[in-house]
């Protein structure tokens, strides 16, 4: 059984639906990439020729009404995501989204609905879930090879939401999009966390605008910058687990990601990503100070960016097959988005404790 894929918001100049989505499916046994779709005719056939795909369409309903295509992907802006897949649903369509789904909790719980109406295989691009380093972690952590885990420590870090914002990246300036730091880097970095030490009991927020000052589009113009480029959330698993998260913008390093696992028999290290963010980046893991060899098996030749993103087409690809429900979907991404909604809720508070009066040096 091949299932044709159809991927809405492709562009031979560069962008994540170019960069991971088309690889992705190209590698996967059982998928053929049978359509693309782009914001005009022109670009769509260009990205077709680029790519060796038949069918390009300058509109994605256009697409989504191809009778031909059984999966279909929004890959763009989130402000997007709504209509298109609402229509991809109604049309009977298996859909891959990228994260966010959606523009806040009241859109997200819209169509994770209709997702389940529809009766449809749904998968949210939270493609780390499906990285073969984080597979075998959760896998040792279940195992209780660490024991006891006794803290969990994140630094999640981008180059990007720094002090200079280039024009295509402008318009995650606008909470209103639901598409900033804490949204995209945040909710990759917090569900990650989730995945494997398990749900959050409590938590506090803390937001920060390390840059206020930011300049925007071309020619560059200053503005006063209104969403968080860093976040501090401090809290407790349901497990009893204490732990620290920090998700910084406008930052570079070789190694832009940490997250660590001390247990009472053993130490457990996530590390690697990418500039622009975890998400988009290969994971390595370390334990007890030796780097693991991580089997990625037919998707080891993949680029940094398509290998995790790959694993989720292939795990859409079993539900479709048989039957199935393991793919992370939008009834997932619906809670997600409200608990990240609680984050940006808390982190607007700036909450000081009154301390001793300390002398004044």
């Amino acid at each position: 059984m091949e299932l044709k894929v159809g991927i809405i918001g492709v562009n031979t100049s560069g962008g994540w639906a170019a960069e991971a989505h088309i690889p992705a499916v190209q590698a996967v046994d059982g998928l053929h990439l049978a359509a693309v779709a782009a914001g005009a005719q022109v670009a769509a056939d260009e990205a077709a020729q680029a790519f060796g795909v038949a069918k390009a369409y300058g509109d994605g309903l256009a697409l989504i009404a191809d009778p031909d295509i059984d999966v279909v992907t929004v890959a763009t802006r989130v402000p997007g995501h709504r209509d298109l897949l609402l229509a991809a649903l109604a049309a009977g369509k298996h859909v891959y989204s990228e994260w966010p789904l959606g523009a806040g909790s009241h859109q997200a719980r819209e169509i994770a609905d209709a997702a389940r109406s529809a009766g449809v295989r749904h998968a949210i691009g939270l493609q780390l879930r499906e990285s073969p380093a984080v597979r075998r972690a959760r896998d040792i952590i279940a195992s209780g090879a660490l024991g006891r885990i006794l803290s969990v420590g994140v630094s999640s870090t981008t180059a990007g939401f720094g002090p200079d914002v280039p024009p295509q990246f402008a318009y995650l300036e606008d909470p209103a999009t639901f598409a900033n730091m804490v949204t995209i880097q945040g909710a990759h970095t917090v569900d990650l966390l989730i995945a494997l030490a398990g749900p959050l009991a409590s938590m506090v927020a803390l937001g920060s605008r390390q840059f206020p000052q930011i300049a925007v589009g071309s020619p560059r113009q200053p503005r006063e910058r209104i969403t968080f480029d860093h976040l501090l959330l401090q809290g407790r698993h349901a497990t009893g687990a204490p732990f620290a998260l920090e998700v910084a913008g406008g930052r570079t390093g070789e190694t832009p990601f940490h997250l660590d696992f001390i247990g009472e028999k053993g130490h457990l290290c996530l590390d690697g990503g990418a500039p622009r963010g975890l998400q988009a980046g290969r994971i390595g893991l370390i334990r007890d100070g030796n780097r693991q060899a991580i089997d990625e098996g037919p998707f080891a030749t993949l680029s940094d960016a398509a290998i995790n993103v790959a694993g989720v087409y292939a795990a859409l690809r079993d539900d479709i097959v048989h039957g199935t429900g393991n793919v992370t979907d939008f009834a997932h991404a619906m809670r997600l988005t409200r608990l990240i909604e609680d984050v940006l809720a808390a982190a607007q508070i700036d909450t000081r404790a009154k301390g001793a009066d300390w002398p004044v040096h």
